[in-house]
């Protein structure tokens, strides 16, 4: 007997059977009518639909395109103002490139320098139909369709012209949602369109090759053939043009300097197309094929070219400038961007010298340096902790026991990879003796070369304005200021060892320890005496000392001590060459001027400095400048600086005052000739860097060997070498008055009654009358 449980399943899983086998027959029913209808349709109707959608997309792309409905279309006056980023270039007075300061390195060719052979070899290879198609090549169209989609070969290229090319040059692509390639193709083309309208062929290639890349930062065929041959476009050689837009096809790959082989081969890929065109004879093909490259390699990226450390200066005040200057459509010109061309007073040629003059002597210096340290603890007593202070750096513990790692360092045998952490790179990097050097024309104030250190790339501190104690180089403040008091530079002061207890019991010391005595004015600073220096500027009284200091353009705090007259103050070798400039100036101080004119791209006049040649500032009286300008020269003849005639055979007209500071930790020299000033500071970049004697220390040896090298190569230059001949103008009744000895043993006749005499202003005013 069967259970009611049991019956009801079995009820259940029958309607179930009988469900899905009502539902197999409809959908096999519906499967039959879906085929007997697709047997209706043709082949032929088949056909049309697919046909019509292939026309009904492409025709829906291109109207979306020309419509601007997926990316804006230029206008045409957009397009009459084509405008990437320009390199803005600075030059020196003598038109030399000194660099660039850029976001993209690029220059625009001016009309007329695209060459003949440049042109050819660029549509040779680029665009051989070029100049019969309207900027869409249907037949390279075609020819990559067919090859591409056909044959499958996806070496076929892209089929883009050159001024499809141009527009992807100057409008990057976007991303699109759908279609990417095909959309930007299309847009490419619209746009190609229009800059056929609106420029002519010529126009285009100048227009192509001012913007396309060819790697390193580097856009446009002027850039290019400055960096690669060192010469503009016209002057490129067949070959040399043919290696340069063989770059085009893969910057990197055919480049000559990374991929020399792969360039040789692309060159000579362009020199054959060139041939297959007609563009050469297959002789003369024959022969570029053999010629190897020989590339004149001259990047300039930002740390590049010369005079970097003045051009950091300028590209501080240009910014502050361009904020404050307005374009035609009132927005602020831009210093990376607007192609700007900046005129320095920088000389080329006496830049060169200034570089070549602390790049020789300062690695000499610094063999004899680690020489004298070999050995020993250079940094015995020097706390780490306070000179990383002192740099923006953060001292921690660890670095002392940090690992070391590879890197690669600055030597003055070229670049070296030594395993240091990175305590010992800060300590290889501040072992390095340092130099700053400036040079000024003296009657404009016009700066003539800037080095501000031995390697900009590795230092970027500017040693030209940094503040170091200036030595024996400031005593002429000292002795110029008590010459405006009335005093004769025949005035005799002690030799004595004086403790100045006032002043926490300072002592002078000479450096040659000797004592007694007494020296005429002129002869104390020709033998730089710092007792006399000493009891000079007691004399004069401090503060007009340094009233005098801050006439002259030293515009740095001054200490109140009597050891300013030996140059404890901390001031710039900037300063100093100013104070300098003035004495050779008849007492003339000139603002110091470093960029000349300015230019918008197009070569419109923005600025040009109106301060040069302006009348300056008097400092002191001209009679008293030529005095002191006497008395330098003295320093030059028979005094500390007597090496220039004996050492270094400079026979010249040359005024000039060496110095040295506490420890030899500075060494200076500042000198002159009528019309060029130039000083020369040397040290290192923390005080315990320094000689352990003052026969390498002093400033002699240590500074005026890169002033005595300078002076040597600019009287060598055709355009620089009449300073030699020049002569100092100083009158017979400023020789009269400082005709007498340089010392005495004893005391001259009458030296107490005339010098009470001379501090009575009545004859202060006598004596400034007679001179």
């Amino acid at each position: 007997m069967v259970s009611p449980f049991r019956k009801k399943i079995s009820g259940a899983l029958k309607t179930f059977k009988e469900g899905i086998l009502r539902l197999s027959g409809k959908i096999a029913g519906r499967i039959s009518l879906i085929k007997t209808s697709l047997r209706r349709i043709s082949l032929r109707r088949i056909i049309i639909i697919a046909a019509i959608l292939l026309i009904l997309l492409p025709s829906v792309l291109i109207v979306v395109v020309f419509t601007g409905m997926v990316r804006h279309l230029p206008a045409k006056q957009e397009l009459l103002k084509i405008q990437n980023p320009l390199a803005t270039e600075i030059y020196s007075a003598d038109t030399v490139l000194m660099g660039r300061y850029y976001i993209q390195n690029r220059q625009y060719l001016k009309p007329g320098e695209i060459t003949v052979t440049l042109r050819n070899a660029l549509v040779a290879t680029e665009d051989v139909r070029f100049y019969s198609h309207n900027g869409i090549d249907v037949r390279s169209l075609v020819r990559v369709a067919v090859k591409t989609l056909l044959m499958s070969k996806e070496s076929s290229g892209g089929g883009s012209t050159l001024t499809q090319q141009l527009v992807k040059n100057l409008y990057p692509r976007e991303e699109m949602k759908f279609f990417n390639v095909t959309v930007n193709k299309l847009w490419e083309m619209v746009v190609a369109r229009k800059i056929e309208k609106i420029y002519t062929k010529d126009e285009i290639l100048e227009l192509y090759l001012s913007t396309v890349p060819f790697g390193e930062d580097t856009f446009g065929i002027e850039t290019a053939s400055m960096q690669f041959f060192n010469k503009n476009p016209m002057e490129l050689k067949t070959e040399e043009a043919a290696l340069l837009i063989g770059m085009l096809k893969a910057n990197n790959t055919f480049n000559p300097v990374i991929n020399p082989n792969n360039a040789l081969a692309r060159r000579n890929t362009v020199i054959s197309q060139m041939t297959k065109y007609g563009y050469i004879e297959k002789s003369e093909a024959d022969s570029l094929i053999e010629i190897p490259v020989m590339l004149q390699y001259s990047p300039l990226p930002h740390d590049a070219g010369i005079a970097p450390y003045l051009r950091e200066i300028i590209r501080g005040e240009m910014a502050e400038w361009c904020s404050q200057n307005y374009k035609d459509n009132g927005e602020p010109y831009n210093l990376y961007s607007d192609g700007l061309r900046i005129y320095t007073t920088i000389d080329s040629r006496l830049q060169q010298y200034a570089e070549m003059a602390v790049r020789d002597h300062i690695s000499r210096l610094q063999m004899l340096f680690d020489e004298q340290w070999k050995g020993k603890n250079l940094w015995s007593g020097v706390p780490m902790s306070q000179v990383l202070v002192n740099y923006d750096g953060e001292y921690r513990p660890e670095m002392e026991t940090e690992e070391p790692e590879k890197m690669e360092v600055f030597t003055w045998d070229g670049n070296q990879e030594i395993e240091y952490n990175t305590l010992d790179s800060i300590k290889h990097y501040l072992s390095f003796l340092q130099s700053g050097f400036l040079a000024m024309e003296v009657a404009t104030g016009e700066i003539r070369a800037w080095v501000g250190g031995i390697n900009y790339k590795y230092f970027k501190y500017d040693h030209v304005t940094a503040k170091r104690q200036a030595g024996s180089t400031f005593k002429p403040v000292v002795y110029l200021t008590a010459l405006e008091q009335g005093m004769s530079p025949c005035d005799f002061l002690p030799n004595d060892s004086i403790v100045y207890e006032e002043y926490e019991g300072w002592t002078p010391r000479n450096a040659d320890r000797t004592y007694g005595g007494f020296y005429s004015l002129k002869g104390a600073l020709v033998n730089s005496v710092n007792t006399v220096s000493a009891g000079l500027i007691m004399e004069t009284g401090i503060d007009p000392v340094i009233a005098m200091a801050h006439r002259a353009g030293i515009t740095s705090p001054l200490p109140v001590v009597p050891s300013l007259a030996l140059g404890t103050g901390e001031v710039s070798l900037y300063e100093m060459v100013r104070f300098y400039q003035a004495v050779a100036n008849k007492g003339i101080s000139m603002e110091p001027v470093w960029i000349s004119s300015i230019e918008d791209k197009d070569g419109n006049l923005l600025f040009r400095e109106e301060k040069t040649g302006n009348g300056g500032t008097p400092v002191c009286d001209p009679a008293n400048a030529e005095i002191m300008t006497e008395m330098l020269r003295g320093v030059v003849n028979r005094g500390t600086a007597a090496a220039l005639r004996s050492q270094y055979g400079i026979y010249s007209d040359i005024a000039g005052k060496t110095g040295t500071t506490q420890n030899y930790s500075d060494g200076w020299f500042i000198g002159f000739t009528p019309d060029l000033v130039a000083g020369v500071w040397v040290g290192g970049d923390i005080q315990n860097i320094r000689f352990r004697e003052m026969s390498y220390g002093q400033g002699a040896f240590a500074a005026m060997p890169v002033w005595a090298g300078f002076i040597k190569h600019a009287y060598a230059d055709d355009r620089w070498g009449y300073l030699q001949h020049q002569i100092f103008d100083i009158s017979d009744s400023t020789r009269s008055i400082l005709d007498c000895d340089d010392f005495r043993e004893t005391k001259p006749f009458g030296y107490d009654f005339l010098k009470e005499l001379t501090k009575k202003p009545f004859f202060k005013r006598l004596f400034r009358r007679r001179r």
